[in-house]
């Protein structure tokens, strides 16, 4: 069964990831698409450095390619912003990314971005799922008609143009609009204050799609780049390619052993970022979205609203209100960030898993311009990554943040779901509530200006609980009650 998450279609390879349920995609698409009169603006695809990542684009090419829709083909494994923003800026209706983001190495999926290079939003997706229920008919239909004794054959619900024969009649043509998207990069960002720091920069691609785009423009700004785990592995060297203290040992060691100013790393599909100070300390996303948000406003002079989805930091909170502005909580999501610094015109947007985007860029996470921006933050305040997070701390004081996950079967998912979002059950906290939400999982807003969330996961089968408190002891204290509530310590991944 084809399923939307918060991050687009995911699903473990052979099992719903298969090439029937890709054309399956791409041919409700092609409805989608006629139904809206916009088949003839065409497609954009693009792919990452997964296992059948390449061979899925190319299967989905084959698709709108026998509909008679030209295809846009990025050719060469490439960041899902690049894509993003090249929906955007030639004004395609729709575009798909074949990537898993940073889910383990047996996912992969698809992203959908629809006008403005934006990720489609629930309704979006709500709808593309009608269509493949309706094209899943007409296979069925069609199986029916071609083995149930009928006479003569059925026309095949799915039709495909062999890729190579698309390319020949030009309804297929390959592109490379990297150079496009770096320069617009490299012109949002002040290269000349980085040229002139001779910044020494350590990169973690993690066995993705990022070392080409970041080492680029690093170069181009006279860094001294180094670059780990660059070489493609579609097993992501054994570990989640998602930047975390856990997965970037190895960067936090290099970024002390050769004293670099930075160390940078991005996720399988490069739309998030994680970073090792010079001290070679991991920054959590958390701080990477407040240090930027306080140095555009501080540093640039820039004017406007921070967006942060509900299970992010409020410190965003804080410093917003420090400079006279506003800061918005929406659900998890990237599409409700995007859609709501449009709404506010905000400055940045951004979420606790490492994803964000700024104002004037493209209309969803961008880990590459987020990586560069880090670097021109360095080179524009003339402080180091440890010197910017203590003067944060020292204007507005800590705040501390403890997250888990756990795994569930389907039947304990069920009970926990019930227990909170259906009795809306609390365990005794011991802490003068303010108030309570819904609106993504069950949040828990303390009058002390803490909070606890426990939401289920829109991209694996995980419960996540974050809780952020002045003190690193309350944070883990109410984690273990809501533990002990839902009895899932066993569960802890």
């Amino acid at each position: 069964m084809i399923k939307f998450g918060t991050g687009g279609w995911r699903a473990v390879i052979g099992d719903e990831f298969t090439r029937a349920n890709i054309q399956k995609m791409s041919m409700a698409l092609v409805k989608k698409m006629r139904d809206e009169g916009v088949d003839d603006k065409g497609v954009a695809i693009g792919y990452d450095r997964r296992f059948l990542s390449k061979e899925s684009a190319i299967w989905a090419s084959e698709v709108f390619a026998a509909e008679g829709i030209p295809v846009k083909f990025i050719l060469g494994s490439a960041p899902t912003p690049l894509i993003m923003y090249y929906v955007m800026c030639h004004d395609f209706p729709y575009g798909m990314m074949i990537t898993a983001s940073h889910n383990p190495a047996i996912y992969n999926g698809i992203k959908v971005f629809t006008k403005g290079g934006r990720d489609a939003d629930e309704i979006q997706t709500q709808e593309i799922e009608k269509y493949i229920r309706k094209v899943e008919e007409e296979v069925l239909e069609a199986a029916n008609c071609n083995y149930g004794g009928s006479d003569s054959l059925a026309e095949p619900a799915i039709k495909v143009m062999e890729y190579e024969r698309g390319l020949a009649e030009g309804i297929i043509e390959e592109i490379n609009p990297l150079n496009e998207y770096l320069d617009n990069i490299i012109a949002a960002v002040d290269m000349q204050a980085i040229r002139d720091r001779a910044l020494r920069v350590a990169i973690d691609p993690m066995y993705g799609v990022s070392n080409t785009s970041l080492r680029t423009i690093l170069s181009t700004a006279r860094c001294d780049v180094q670059v780990i785990h660059e070489e493609h592995d579609t097993l992501f060297g054994g570990k989640l390619p998602a930047p975390s203290a856990f997965t970037l040992r190895s960067l936090q060691n290099y970024v002390v052993d050769r004293k670099c100013d930075i160390g940078i790393a991005t996720d399988g599909d490069a739309d998030r970022v994680g970073v090792i100070d010079d001290t070679g300390k991991f920054l959590h996303p958390n701080d990477i979205l407040v240090m930027l948000y306080y140095y555009l406003v501080k540093y640039k002079g820039w004017k406007g609203a921070v967006v942060r989805n509900i299970a992010t930091t409020h410190m965003l909170d804080k410093v917003a209100e420090s400079f006279g502005e506003t800061c918005y909580e929406v659900p998890v999501g990237f599409k409700y960030i995007s859609s709501k610094m449009n709404e506010t015109n905000a400055i940045i947007g951004g979420e606790s898993s490492g994803g964000l985007t700024v104002r004037g860029h493209i209309n969803g996470k961008d880990g590459i311009y987020a990586s560069t921006l880090l670097v021109e933050m360095i080179a524009v305040t003339g402080k180091k990554l440890s010197e910017i997070s203590k003067d944060i701390e020292k204007e507005y004081g800590a705040i501390y943040m403890e997250e888990r996950d756990y795994k569930f079967s389907q039947e304990k998912k069920e009970e926990i779901h019930d227990k909170i979002l259906v009795q809306k059950l609390l365990p005794n906290m011991n802490l003068e509530i303010d108030k309570i939400s819904y609106l993504d999982g069950c949040k828990v807003y303390f009058k002390n200006g803490g909070w606890i969330i426990a939401r289920f996961s829109g991209t694996e089968p995980l419960l996540r609980i974050f809780c952020e408190m002045s003190n690193q002891k309350d944070a883990n204290r109410m984690c273990d009650l809501f533990e002990d509530f839902l009895d899932i310590s066993e569960n802890r991944n």
